[in-house]
């Protein structure tokens, strides 16, 4: 694999500040996940790590800094679907907090709709062409 001059070669893990990690880990398994790390660390922290079940770049459920609040972000995170309609209402019949309806802007941006985690982060899904 080729890397940059810096020897860096390609994302591995996106963290993302998680006050409630067991809440986490049930939401990115209800889209497919598998939690593939979950360890202890520093006390009473946990550090875990949920894959999708293609690709290799993972989140990292991270446990915020000590005294500090987590505000809801919007991550920067897209999540892919062969077909956006199917996976948009299985997502709403589980009782995940989707946009009300995919939008589709017209070419050249792909059908998508927005998905909140449990602590009100926001992920983009998007559909492959």
């Amino acid at each position: 694999m080729g890397t940059t001059a810096t020897g860096i070669g390609r994302i591995s893990l996106v963290c993302v500040p998680t006050p409630h990690q067991d809440e986490a880990i049930k939401f990115y398994e209800s889209l497919g996940f598998e939690k593939r790390t979950d360890t202890p660390f520093g006390g009473d922290y946990r550090w875990i790590e949920v894959y999708p079940p293609v690709g290799t770049t993972g989140i990292a459920l991270a446990p915020p800094q000590p005294g500090s609040e987590v505000t809801p972000v919007e991550t920067g995170i897209t999540l892919t679907t062969g077909d956006i309609d199917a996976t948009h209402s299985a997502l709403k019949s589980g009782g995940l907090d989707v946009d009300a309806e995919v939008s589709r802007m017209g070419d050249p941006v792909p059908p998508m709709f927005w998905l909140r985690d449990p602590t009100g982060h926001t992920l983009m899904v998007v559909e492959e062409r």
